[in-house]
């Protein structure tokens, strides 16, 4: 397996990447299909986040094919471009193999190298997998947001986690 940072001709496998796993999560942002991205948009994010000294998208590829990812995204303004915003999508097969993990590492020691001190995100509560990947990659939960998603005409909360470097 390789993890690498991604590059403007990878947006297409990306695009169908992020798609994939939308349709196989339950706890993923956007709802299967719903996602409306075109390859232009998506090669226009690419572009946008290179530009970008504290933002950056990591891929996991594995036999030419991407398994997983990792953005990050971070702050625009003055008094926040020391944190960044994570967002991580894995395919279903390859979910719990020890490959978010080594996402995490690649993006914590990437961040550190970017002047980053702290790291986000939000997860469901009740996605027991996902919290446990982000508190073994050293997140702690700062609070709850209650009620933040509706899946399936059921709310559900979501922990605001972060590490600070």
């Amino acid at each position: 397996m390789l993890i690498r940072e991604i590059r403007l001709e990878d947006a297409e496998n990306l695009l169908v990447l992020i798609k994939e796993v939308e349709s196989t999560s339950t706890f993923m942002l956007m709802e299967p299909g719903e996602r409306e991205t075109t390859l232009e948009q998506q090669q226009k994010r690419i572009e946008l986040l290179d530009k970008q000294k504290n933002s950056t998208i990591f891929v996991a590829e594995e036999n030419g094919k991407f398994i997983g990812y990792l953005f990050v995204m971070g702050g625009s303004v003055k008094r926040t471009k020391h944190t960044a915003y994570l967002v991580i999508g894995i395919l279903q097969e390859y979910r719990g193999k020890g490959i978010g993990r080594t996402l995490f590492d690649n993006a914590i020691n990437w961040a550190s190298k970017h002047n980053i001190s702290r790291l986000e995100l939000t997860v469901v509560t009740e996605n027991e997998s996902g919290v446990a990947l982000y508190k073994k990659s050293g997140f702690d939960i700062e609070g709850t947001k209650r009620k933040s998603l509706i899946i399936n005409d059921r709310s559900y909360d979501e922990y605001y986690m972060s590490k600070l470097l």
